[in-house]
């Protein structure tokens, strides 16, 4: 985070068991995971944002919501990880119910990011204004999915709306690195789409894992 000069970062497939907060190096991490060691998300914040947090809801193994203190709104983050293409329908319909959950425990004057691995491919293609024009890949049933909740929840797919070279654009590849594909996002509420400046991802990150960070700059008034 130091390196990368990164306030928070949000984390997906944690497999802690469990729910709860851990200080380590100067950084809290808050952590929501089932009774078994797989799945799980967590967020990551530094020292300056630690002091400012006014509360967290771990709905579920991936499903984590903390609520951020700020003058004159709070601001709401998700950290999500949705099932896999090879999970059935139920799967992913608790998953958006826990979604639609932890949204409603946010102010709709407050700026909320939501933010992980949705495995969601949402393409090239714009869509409104909920999808533009610089996304990666062609669109898959859980991309339609994603895509028809943010237009229903006024949510941008922030992501897909910088222009960035292919190698900007993916956030995982398969192994032997045969196929990338863009399947993490970080997603904003539309009222405060100009707050994102910046979406990108960076695949020299180093982070020993098959996906790559999708880093934001945000600037909140």
């Amino acid at each position: 985070m130091e390196r990368m000069k990164l306030n928070i970062l949000g984390l997906s497939e944690v497999r802690w068991k469990g729910t709860g907060k851990i200080t380590s190096g100067g950084h809290e991490i808050i952590y929501s995971g089932g009774t078994e060691s797989e799945k799980g998300v967590g967020i990551i914040v530094d020292q300056t944002v630690t002091k400012a947090i006014k509360g967290y809801w771990a709905l579920s193994d991936r499903v984590l919501l903390v609520k951020i203190a700020g003058k004159p709104v709070d601001l709401n983050i998700i950290q999500v990880y949705a099932p896999t293409a090879n999970s059935n329908d139920e799967d992913l319909d608790k998953f958006y119910n826990e979604l639609d959950t932890a949204k409603t425990q946010c102010k709709s004057q407050d700026p909320l990011i939501i933010m992980g691995d949705f495995n969601a491919k949402v393409s090239t293609g714009k869509v409104d204004d909920v999808v533009g024009k610089h996304g990666l890949g062609i669109r898959n049933e859980r991309g339609e999915k994603l895509i028809e909740w943010c237009q229903t929840n006024t949510i941008i797919v922030g992501n897909t709306w910088f222009q960035q070279p292919p190698r900007r654009k993916w956030t995982w590849k398969s192994p032997g690195d045969e196929t990338r594909n863009q399947i993490d996002h970080m997603m904003i509420s539309k009222r405060y789409r100009n707050s994102l400046l910046l979406a990108k991802t960076y695949p020299s990150a180093d982070c020993y894992s098959d996906h790559v960070p999708v880093v934001g700059k945000f600037k909140l008034k």
